[in-house]
Parts: structure tokens; C-alpha cells; sequence
């Protein structure tokens, strides 16, 4: 069981440190407890006022989907398709951090390789092991004169060894590679349903400036399930395509999608007690995903002064357009494409992300004093249904004060006001009722307007909530707020 407390130092309870319960996050203060104490310690937690959350620690899926291929490697096919030979990698810049099974650091491709960082200790055993060798190759593998080469050869590769898959190490592992600072970290495996605790994990890490890139599944044929990290905002998702440039027979559909890449016959590094020859061919979106992350990398080394949501809106928008015409739920936005995202415009950088509740603007949450909008503010922003939903901006209110904001775009965004005891712009119920103060929903591209007043002697933050009307995908606004004496 993982549980996650409300306030610091909530490890002090006494429940928590008799059954030896262990810090997996100290970004997120999520604590793993055994099985035999969880019942006691969430009740004991609840009765102290400390529990935030508790989930069930489960296992990640590997999205291992596997040819018998060719150990004398058929060639990288790829290359060509993503415009990787039509560029130059840049020196070691941007790191790629691989979270998945242990790297065999003593495999050809890797025991000589320089900037090769262990964040953890790598396992390699049996072969159940052999994932996170192969994805770190394609992300990442030498230009040594043998075997394979990776999208990113240069790059910086970090590596963390999930274990066995557990929610807990794949928190850990988040939290040691994004306080490192900017990077990219690759997840080819996922969990099935949802996670508030990994959906926070990944907001913390776009907040220090880390980009998430995830594999959509290779679930097409057997129920097309939604995981996680691929269904999350602010994450990378990357399908399969194959030699013609179609859909991978494998890969999930998915609302969540951005792009896609090759995921059919990629020659791969394995272990030496699993292939003799220390390589063989493999199919997935575990392959597609770390070519994506590789490209990703090599693309903000050379673009240092664009942002997470810049390079995020980069490697999208330059995707090459297969399939229908713009974005469908197989390819996403298209191909991965390293020279159009070397050369492509970047949209103006969104404030205040990851700002999609009012959990992520409050104190203690994604930073320890939370994210605060100056009055008078003119400021542009950006929505999208599936990667940025919801923008909230926490607003200090004097006691006495007026609050007034609207927004003008080419498309329908609305706006809405909460109160202080606003707890989630996603309420409902007598909570809604208690909250939403103003709300505009003006159709197209009309502009919406809300205000109110704190009438009270104090003075308390209030929350402003910018969202995408009915059937829009995405949107571009501009936000104006002011607050003033009655």
C-alpha cells in the first residue's frame, strides 16, 4: 500500500514508523507500507488528520511484444524514416533517463559508453531483465562501430532499475532522475486504469523541467486498454508505425496520443545470456517510445532556450502527417521527424505548468510555497483537451477586494471563478454549489468575463479556471485579471 501525507514531517507518526513503512517519494511524501500494517496505519493516519491519499502499490506492464528476429540485424530501418541521417547529433547535452528492467553494463554497447550514469543498482538476471537493455539502446546505443546506434548516441543516459514494476519504484525513480534537474525520461510499460499518485509524479517532474515520454500499448488486439503514464497530461505518448508508414498492428489507439514512430523489426541490444550474439530484432511501442525520447533529447540540446511545453508543442506540431489529414487517435500528430523539429517555430512558452487543479497551485504541492498570479496580469496561454485541460491561477484576494478577470481567443474558452475552500475546479455537489462563485460560457469566440468579491475582513486566495468549450481540441487564449478596492 502507498500512502501519501498532507502535510511535512507526517512521518513522524507513530502507526507509519512501527510498521516500518518506507519514503518512496520525499517530492510527493508518499511512503510505502506493508501488507500486513496497511489497514492500521491508513486508519491511524485518517483518525491524525495526515492521510492525502492512499493507493494500492501495483505492477506496471512491460509492453514487450517480441519477434523471433535476426540476431545478424536486418538493419535500422528507422533511421531514414525519422530523419535521423539527415542531421547531426549534437556533444552530450540533455539527458535521457531510461526507467524500465536493469541495463547490462557490461554488453558491448554500453560498458565502454561514456556519460552512462546508474541511478540506482542494475539487475540483470534472467530473462525478464532483457527490457530495459534493448529500449536503452534504441534511445541511446554508441556510435562504436558496432551493433546498433541510438537516436541520441551522445546523449547523457541515466538509468534506473524499476525492479519489480512496482507504483513505488516508478515514483522513486521519477524523483531521483527529475531532481537532476532537465532532462527526458522514457517509460516503455504502464499501469492499467489510473494513478493520482504517478499523475502527480509527472507534474512535479515537468516542474523541474523534465519531459515524460511514454508508450501508448501494445493492447490493439486484446481489448485496447488505457494505461498510464500514456493517458496523463503533459506525457509524450508515442505509438507503432511500420515500414509503410501505417499503424503497427500492436499499437493501442488512444485519445491521449502525440505522436508516433517506428515500432516493427527494431534491432535491439540484449543481453548475451539471452541472445549470444548480443542483439535480435524486436516489435513494440517499448521501441517507438525511446527513439521519441532520444530525438526529444537531442532536440532541446540544441534548442536550450525553449521550455518543457515548448519542446512538448515541438516534437508534436513537427511531426510528419501520416494516415488522415491532422491528428487521429492511430498516429497522433504524425511521425517523429528530427529535422522538422530542429527547425520548427515554437509557440510561446504556457505559464504557471503544470496548473491543471487547484492541487497543483496550492502550497506544499508542486512547489512548497505554490504558484501565485501578480495583479494586474496580461498574460497567453494555451489549452488542449487531452495534454493541458484545465488552467487554474490562484489569485490574492485583499479583504474587501474585487476580483475581475476575462479571456479572448479565436476559439471557445470559458471561464470560471472559485472561492478560497475550493478544493477542485472538478466539484460537485453541494461543494459546487459552495465554490463556483462566476462562470462565463459565452459561445465561440465571444469573449468571457467573471468577477467577485471577498467580503470578508481577511484576505484569502481565490482561483480562476480557463477551459476549452464543448468540441474544442485546443486553444490559444489571452488572460487579463485585476483586483481592486470596492
Amino acid at each position: 500500500m502507498l500512502v501519501q501525507l498532507s502535510v511535512p514531517g507526517g512521518g513522524l507518526s507513530p502507526e507509519l514508523r512501527a510498521a516500518n513503512a518506507r519514503l518512496v517519494s520525499p517530492a510527493l511524501n508518499v511512503w510505502r507500507v506493508g501488507a500486513a500494517h496497511a489497514k492500521s496505519v491508513v486508519a491511524a493516519l485518517r483518525t491524525e488528520r495526515l492521510l492525502a491519499r492512499a493507493e494500492p502499490d501495483r505492477r506496471l506492464v512491460p509492453f514487450t511484444h517480441l519477434s523471433s528476429g535476426d540476431p545478424l540485424l536486418p538493419g535500422e530501418w528507422w533511421i531514414h524514416d525519422v530523419g535521423d541521417d539527415q542531421a547531426e547529433p549534437p556533444p552530450p547535452g540533455v539527458p535521457v533517463t531510461v526507467v524500465d528492467t536493469g541495463l547490462d553494463v557490461s554488453h558491448p554497447e554500453f560498458k565502454s559508453r561514456p556519460n552512462t550514469t546508474a541511478l540506482n543498482p542494475q539487475t540483470v538476471a534472467s530473462g525478464e531483465d532483457i527490457h530495459g537493455t534493448a529500449v536503452s539502446s534504441v534511445a541511446a546505443a554508441s556510435a562504436n562501430g558496432i551493433g546498433v546506434v541510438g537516436a541520441y548516441p551522445q546523449a547523457p543516459l541515466q538509468e534506473w532499475d524499476f525492479g519489480d514494476g512496482s507504483l513505488s519504484e516508478i515514483l522513486s525513480g521519477l524523483d531521483a532522475a527529475s531532481k537532476r534537474g532537465r532532462g527526458v525520461i522514457n517509460f516503455s510499460g504502464g499501469f492499467l486504469g489510473y494513478s493520482a499518485l504517478l499523475e502527480q509524479g509527472v507534474d512535479r517532474a515537468l516542474h523541474r523541467g523534465v519531459i515524460v515520454v511514454a508508450a501508448v500499448g501494445n493492447d490493439r488486439q486484446s481489448g485496447n486498454r488505457s494505461f498510464v503514464p500514456a493517458s496523463l497530461p503533459h506525457v509524450l505518448t508515442v505509438a507503432a508505425t511500420n515500414q509503410a508508414d501505417r499503424v503497427a498492428s500492436f499499437s493501442n489507439r488512444s485519445g491521449a496520443l502525440d505522436l508516433s514512430a517506428p515500432g516493427v523489426a527494431i534491432p535491439v541490444a540484449v543481453p548475451t545470456f539471452s541472445e549470444p550474439s548480443g542483439y535480435a530484432t524486436f516489435d513494440g511501442t517499448s521501441f517507438s517510445a525511446p527513439l521519441v525520447a532520444g530525438a526529444t533529447a537531442w532536440v532541446w540540446t540544441v534548442r536550450p532556450q525553449l521550455d518543457v511545453t515548448q519542446i512538448e508543442d515541438v516534437m508534436r506540431d513537427s511531426a510528419r502527417d501520416v494516415g488522415p489529414g491532422g491528428w487521429d487517435a492511430d498516429t497522433g500528430f504524425g511521425i517523429l521527424s528530427i529535422p522538422a523539429a530542429l527547425a520548427q517555430k515554437a509557440l510561446l512558452k504556457d505559464p504557471q505548468e503544470p496548473n491543471d487543479d487547484v492541487n497543483l497551485v496550492r502550497p506544499h504541492a508542486v512547489t512548497a510555497s505554490g504558484t501565485r498570479l501578480s495583479t494586474p496580469a496580461r498574460l497567453g496561454a494555451r489549452l488542449d483537451v487531452t495534454e493541458d485541460p484545465e488552467d487554474v491561477y490562484r489569485v490574492w484576494v485583499p479583504a474587501h477586494a474585487r476580483v475581475a478577470a476575462s479571456t479572448r481567443s479565436s476559439a471557445n474558452v470559458n471561464l470560471g471563478l472559485w472561492g478560497p475552500r475550493t478544493r477542485s475546479v472538478y466539484e460537485r455537489g453541494s461543494a459546487l454549489r459552495r465554490d463556483l462563485l462566476a462562470y462565463s460560457q459565452r459561445s465561440g469566440s465571444r469573449s468571457d468575463a467573471v468577477s467577485g468579491s471577498n467580503a470578508t475582513s481577511r484576505g484569502a486566495f481565490y482561483y480562476l479556471d480557463a477551459y476549452l468549450g464543448k468540441r474544442v481540441g485546443a486553444a490559444s487564449y489571452s488572460l487579463r485579471v485585476s483586483v481592486s478596492r470596492r
